[in-house]
């Protein structure tokens, strides 16, 4: 004959072991740690549309708004740029997917004279964020700087008038 105590005991462990089992099923999802990132300025082929060849560049930023980049060497370029990231694992580097820039030229009349669209196969992957800026000139050691200084604060030590001569 079954008594409460173990019915309830038998219910008890039924109820853990469900638990573990959802648990577990919860936690294939948790594993899983691959991402797609969307960065950038998505392009609306609308909103496109409405700036053809000859618009003004209050019309271009009225459409399309502030662009990701802005150049002006002869004339000024608009660059919109997105790009979908992807990441296996976590921690692990991301690999650019797609990107595209869409480039929005001016004539001296700051009149739209050229829209381009471009993506990976146009140009070559650029490291955006190296974390160095390269510089000019000679590159010396912590020490070789901290002496070179000394020398422009402290210059009377280094002439020979201002050493006290003990006799």
């Amino acid at each position: 004959m079954i008594n409460i105590t173990q019915i309830k005991y038998f219910l008890s462990k039924l109820c853990l072991i469900g638990t573990l089992i959802a648990s577990a099923c919860s936690t294939s999802t948790i594993l899983q740690t691959s991402k797609i990132y969307n960065e950038g300025y998505i392009v609306d082929p609308q909103a496109l549309k409405t700036i053809p060849p000859g618009s003004s560049r209050e019309q271009v930023l009225l459409a399309l708004g502030s662009p990701s980049i802005k150049t002006i060497f002869n004339n000024e370029v608009f660059y919109y740029i997105s790009q979908i990231q992807y990441r296996r694992a976590q921690f692990t580097k991301t690999q650019i997917m797609e990107r595209h820039i869409l480039a929005i030229y001016f004539n001296k009349q700051e009149k739209v004279s050229k829209i381009a669209n471009y993506d990976l196969k146009d140009g070559k992957l650029l490291n955006s964020s190296s974390k160095t800026t390269p510089t000019g000139g000679k590159e010396e050691s912590f020490l070789s700087q901290l002496i070179s200084g000394a020398r422009i604060i402290l210059p009377s030590l280094t002439s020979q008038s201002q050493v006290p001569h003990i006799l």
